[in-house]
């Protein structure tokens, strides 16, 4: 199919409803026509006649489906904003009506794996860079979606539905998506910043996950704010080596993707990551933890990952390491940390 004409009025898609989804429909709206994609009808007979739906307000002039095909023809430029778990399936249903000349943005901060027919994650002993798809290069590999970007920052949906000043990164290679998003979503009190990196800056906000946990463990037991900053020193370090090992740059983990969202995980109860965290430390099981979780913690997922790709890779992340064994293999925590303060790290930064 050819390019199709759009105006700059067009209408802006928003795939997913969940709490950053919703706030960011919220946020395009302001100045623009937004048409919400939802799987279950009955979410979207909500949303278009009492403008709410999950507990979530919409703006009034936001219209929904469930119908992918109308999406893609009424939308030029579509935000998937779907948990990494479902984001495969979710690309592949939209897949038949996406076309080249769609701008496509997402805001999921997660990983995929790319598995042989028959076989889950459990069942592989460790996993290459080549099985790890970010989410950008889900959307390439299953959809004919050329003009690719991702959204990452410190971007806590409860902090963004109140309109507090905050920022994020449009990161894309192709320039003209780095605009469309900045036009979209920059306002008064929200700033867009732009990036060509997008494999380093999607891999910043999935990393930064695993440390949130780990940030969200160390307040639980009362530890204090000088235990946080080694944490967030070394965690930012052990980002850097695992970003260069997956193919991003290193200069993305030092911007609002990587240091910015990290720091801002790190402090907030608002966050899921790190509340997992916090409430392991108080003695739940990771089980009870998720079955009262409204959305997925990314991080947990995450660390699975990263632990298998750390085998096939010969590299070691001791707090990625360690907080798989706390999470999948009943570690105490207080050992994990005893652990971490006598590991041998010999000097302080050694990526420079």
């Amino acid at each position: 199919m050819g390019l199709k004409n759009f105006s700059k009025d067009a209408v802006v898609g928003v795939v997913g409803v969940g709490s950053f989804g919703t706030v960011i429909a919220n946020m395009l709206a302001e100045k623009n026509q937004v048409l919400v994609y939802a799987r279950k009808e009955e979410v979207v007979q909500e949303i278009n006649q009492f403008h709410r739906a999950q507990n979530r307000e919409f703006n009034p002039s936001i219209r929904a489906t469930h119908d992918p095909e109308k999406l893609c023809n009424s939308c030029h430029t579509i935000f998937f904003m779907v948990p990494s778990s479902g984001f495969q399936e979710v690309a592949r249903r939209f897949s038949p009506f996406l076309q080249p000349y769609h701008l496509v943005i997402h805001g999921t901060k997660g990983l995929c794996l790319d598995l042989p027919e028959g076989k889950d994650l459990d069942s592989l002993k460790s996993i290459n860079r080549r099985r790890i798809l970010t989410m950008s290069e889900v959307l390439q590999k299953e959809t004919v979606a050329v003009r690719v970007g991702c959204l990452a920052g410190p971007n806590i949906s409860k902090e963004l539905g109140l309109s507090q000043p905050a920022a994020t990164v449009i990161a894309s290679k192709f320039n003209e998506v780095i605009l469309e998003g900045q036009r979209l979503l920059r306002s008064e009190k929200f700033q867009v910043y732009g990036n060509s990196d997008i494999i380093g800056v999607e891999l910043s906000g999935v990393l930064k996950n695993i440390i949130a946990i780990a940030a969200g463990a160390l307040a639980g037991l009362g530890l204090g704010e000088n235990a946080k900053g080694l944490l967030i020193s070394r965690g930012m370090v052990e980002m850097v080596h695992l970003s260069k090992a997956l193919g991003g740059s290193v200069k993305s983990i030092f911007g609002l993707a990587g240091v910015g969202d990290l720091v801002t995980t790190c402090n907030s109860v608002n966050s899921r990551n790190f509340t997992v965290g916090y409430r392991l430390a108080k003695g739940e099981k990771l089980s009870e933890i998720l079955a009262d979780m409204e959305e997925v913690a990314e991080g947990i997922n995450t660390i699975k990952i990263i632990k298998g790709f750390l085998e096939s890779a010969d590299l070691r992340a001791p707090i990625t390491e360690n907080l798989y064994r706390v999470l999948f293999e009943e570690l105490e925590i207080e050992e994990a940390l005893q652990f971490l303060m006598k590991y041998p790290f010999n000097v302080d930064v050694d990526f420079v």
